[in-house]
């Protein structure tokens, strides 16, 4: 029994780099989803800044958006030059270094404006 049980720590300690070795990053990065009012587009610098409630607060998330993300309206494909401040957007991102990348675009909405004359 002793021997065994010695076999099998000289086994364990020999081995611990292949449990300490990096794995390889996903193929799906984690997503996380956002609704809220855009606020700015940024046609020029493929991002957008959506606002967004949290709670008691309001927070305001900017995006990079690459060429390649699809963006749509009822399901009607959209450039990223026709969303506008105040359109309604879901939005489907994932964390890079330095900031957020966005995978999808969807306008769900717009807001309607105000009464005339108010300040």
């Amino acid at each position: 029994m002793n021997r065994f049980v010695l076999a099998s720590v000289c086994i364990i300690a020999a081995f611990p780099p292949a449990a300490t070795a990096q794995q390889p990053a996903p193929l799906n990065p984690p997503t996380h989803n956002v609704q809220g009012a855009v606020r700015v587009v940024d046609v020029r610098g493929r991002a957008v800044e959506v606002t967004t409630g949290v709670g008691m607060a309001l927070r305001v998330v900017r995006l990079e958006v690459p060429a390649d993300v699809r963006v749509t309206a009822r399901g009607a494909a959209l450039s990223l030059s026709q969303l506008a401040p105040g359109d309604i957007v879901r939005v489907s991102y994932g964390g890079k270094s330095g900031g957020y990348l966005a995978y999808t675009i969807e306008r769900v909405g717009r807001m309607a404006t105000g009464v005339e004359g108010t300040p």
